[in-house]
């Protein structure tokens, strides 16, 4: 009788901790979805703007079930805070995903390799070498000789008065600069444009709804759809490429001799010397790395420069107010050099507004949950993903004013930057899997744009008006304007 007592005692007690713990786990809000799909229907050609629809519905955090897959999807600053900085290292490692399987040699880069001693010192080599404050200062002329040709190339268009696609323009100027930072030489105007063909490929297969990506086991739909062999030819493709430029730079090293050093320079001098025993790079390493620096570096720099481009022919009253800023710096000068970038506080203004609306990766690149882990009275199960919608956050109304307006003077005497510390903007992402390439990009960009502004003006073809101008986006990893950028340039010597 005793022992029956005891055992329904202890029974009544692990009873009331299992219930009083379920209390305490608050279930994430979720949108209902149907069977074996989930919420994978509720995902348009453009997933942000599907995804804040949703939050605005459920909330900051929601669960989604894509497939098999469990997603939570973060839209508010405070949350983001908690994924990105006070837990930053549960949520840094990255799903296994089978565009990065196949186009990036099964994740060897430094933006899908998962969280572990590999990615730290690939990362480590990335902020010391590849992307240090001094390497990217050291591309400075080469940056200066690249955009003087973009802006003689532009003014030979400009003397006939005709139109002419700036978004084109951008495409190949874009990966041409990229690719002469990586390789330290020049490559043809035929190979800038395939290679943005390809990248533009790229942002589309790591978005592509892979069966294997959301149902593990139905790789073989994959096959049978043709989805697989179109990927692997794509990669294919891009090997090729990646091959031919290795061997090109090895074969013209002497040539150049000392004239700077590239990214790929580092990258083949790591491997000769094994900067470590964990990093040792083979050539698919190299291969990997060189493929996401060609391919971020070009569709970020291309997302950003069209973008702002867009937004001020859409509001001539702050490209003018831009314009004046830049030719009162620059006054007498044949070309705006990076020493005039500093007082151009206007014109940063401008770039940052464009990436608050803009942002070139709208849903920052999916991170995986390393362990179970409580955020909110939420526990967020180990392998779940998170995405990081930082295009809802940077219009988010509890954070900005007028958060659909572009308004540059937002910016002005104020202390938001790019690097990840303020919550409600984060166009480059934040924490362990911030982009390395911040200081790159930013430097392009703004010496691009001051030089657009300083010597043209710039007018929409005769017969189209503001309001005519289409915003819709193209579907795919980066934000990109569907319709490409057409105007007229007016040279000012």
């Amino acid at each position: 009788m005793m022992l029956s007592v005891l055992l329904l005692g202890i029974l009544v007690v692990l009873l009331y901790y299992s219930l009083s713990g379920r209390s305490k786990r608050r279930a994430i809000p979720s949108p209902s979805g149907f069977p074996l799909i989930g919420n994978l229907h509720q995902l348009s050609l453009t997933p942000h703007r599907s995804l804040c629809k949703l939050s605005k519905k459920h909330g900051p955090i929601m669960l989604l079930h894509l497939g098999r897959i469990q997603t939570v999807v973060v839209s508010s600053a405070e949350l983001a805070h908690e994924f990105m900085r006070i837990h930053d290292q549960c949520f840094a490692s990255r799903p296994r995903m089978k565009a990065s399987k196949f186009l990036l040699y099964d994740s060897k880069d430094l933006a899908f390799a998962p969280y572990g001693e590999y990615w730290r010192q690939l990362k480590k080599l990335s902020i010391t070498q590849l992307l240090s404050a001094k390497m990217v200062q050291s591309f400075a002329r080469l940056r200066e000789r690249e955009v003087a040709q973009l802006v003689q190339s532009i003014s030979s268009i400009a003397s006939d008065g005709g139109v002419f696609s700036l978004s084109e323009v951008f495409n190949w100027f874009t990966s041409g600069m990229v690719c002469k930072a990586v390789l330290n030489y020049s490559i043809s105007d035929e190979k800038k444009k395939l290679l943005a063909e390809m990248i533009h490929v790229n942002t589309v297969y790591f978005v592509k709804a892979f069966a294997e990506d959301y149902f593990p086991s139905l790789r073989w739909m994959d096959v049978l759809l043709g989805l697989e062999g179109k990927l692997k030819r794509h990669h294919k493709k891009w090997d090729a490429v990646l091959d031919a430029m290795i061997e090109e730079h090895i074969s013209s090293s002497e040539e150049r001799g000392s004239k700077g050093i590239s990214f790929l320079d580092v990258l083949l001098d790591v491997q000769k010397k094994d900067f470590s025993s964990v990093i040792h790079l083979t050539k698919e390493h190299i291969k990997a790395i060189l493929l996401v620096m060609i391919a971020a570096g070009t569709d970020s720099s291309f997302a950003l420069l069209d973008w702002t481009m867009v937004e001020l022919v859409r509001n001539p009253n702050l490209m003018r107010k831009a314009q004046e800023e830049i030719r009162e710096i620059a006054q007498g000068e044949a070309t705006v050099r990076e020493e005039h970038l500093s007082k151009m506080h206007y014109l940063k203004a401008v770039i940052k507004e464009s990436l608050r609306l803009h942002p070139p990766l709208p849903l920052l690149l999916p991170r995986e949950c390393i362990q179970d882990c409580q955020i909110n009275g939420y526990v967020i199960p180990k392998k779940t993903r998170v995405l990081i919608n930082v295009w809802a956050i940077g219009r988010d109304p509890e954070s900005w004013e007028s958060p659909e307006e572009f308004k540059p003077e937002r910016f002005l005497d104020c202390p938001t930057d790019y690097n990840g510390n303020n919550f409600k903007y984060l166009p480059f992402g934040a924490g362990r899997r911030m982009c390395p390439g911040i200081q790159f990009a930013t430097h392009t960009i703004e010496l691009t744009l001051a030089n657009l502004l300083c010597f043209f003006d710039w007018k929409l073809p005769d017969g189209l008006k503001i309001e005519d101008m289409d915003m819709t986006e193209c579907g795919g990893l980066s934000c990109y304007r569907k319709q490409s950028l057409e105007l007229m340039p007016r040279f000012r010597a």
